[in-house]
């Protein structure tokens, strides 16, 4: 597999008992694309993320990460990974600056090394300043955004986002957007973005439809479009999550 492809799924399947929850799901990511895997609640995302991350064992099909196999060669696979969950998994009662250098410290990251990627990571969020509050004292937003620095700390080839501004007020959603669509660009950073809100979506991203663990069209908005025979992405969503085929 060629190692210039940042994320390949092939043919992936997996099922809770007897319910299927993706069926032959496949695509491909490309370093410094923004890929917006757009589906309804029960569309099989969490699910993918699961398998992406090795939280559930894939048994159906094959994923890589930057050429590695994420069963066989696990833990290079996952180094090139970065996460943000859709629920926060921060430590509360720690200040933002603890949260983060346990994580380097998973990572092995010597202490300077660790401390220049966190002051670099947060600056760039403008949230340095308060890497002595607890995360208990931030708002939704600002946690996010501890969250994004988190994931970013160890370089990462590829970085998922599961629903990260659900819950968040306007301004909030916008800024993570906006930022992490500049780092795809700055950074050629792939990202895999998992949302249901059309809004988030910027014209030049990659998107994938997911409905009832099937990809029902990926591809640039145009294709999508084509696909659903719709004017809007709204109106193709709508379509292909109604289950109609174009």
């Amino acid at each position: 597999m060629n190692s210039s492809i940042a994320l390949s799924i092939e043919d992936l399947s997996f099922s809770y008992g007897g319910k299927k929850a993706l069926d032959q799901v496949s695509f491909k990511i490309q370093p410094g694309e923004c890929t917006i895997l757009l589906g309804p609640n029960g569309a099989g995302k969490s699910t993918l993320f699961s398998l992406i991350t090795r939280l559930y064992d894939t048994r159906d099909g094959r994923i890589e990460l930057c050429g590695f196999d994420v069963k066989q060669q696990t833990r290079k696979a996952l180094e090139k990974l970065g996460v943000v969950f859709q629920q926060t998994t921060l430590d509360m009662d720690l200040t933002v600056m603890q949260n983060l250098r346990y994580h380097t410290a998973l990572h092995g990251m010597g202490s300077k090394l660790a401390t220049q990627r966190i002051q670099q990571e947060l600056e760039r969020l403008n949230m340095y300043e308060r890497r002595f509050e607890k995360v208990r004292q931030l708002n939704g937003g600002h946690r996010r955004r501890v969250e994004i620095a988190r994931a970013l700390l160890h370089k990462p080839s590829l970085l998922l986002l599961d629903e990260p501004t659900v819950g968040l007020d306007v301004p909030s959603r916008q800024s993570i957007v906006e930022y992490v669509h500049q780092l795809a660009v700055d950074e050629k950073l792939a990202v895999l973005w998992a949302s249901h809100l059309i809004d988030e979506i910027y014209p030049g991203d990659h998107l994938i439809v997911l409905h009832k663990g099937q990809v029902k069209a990926n591809g640039t908005i145009d294709d999508v479009l084509k696909i659903a025979n719709a004017s809007t992405i709204k109106d193709a969503f709508n379509t292909l999550t109604q289950g109609e085929q174009a």
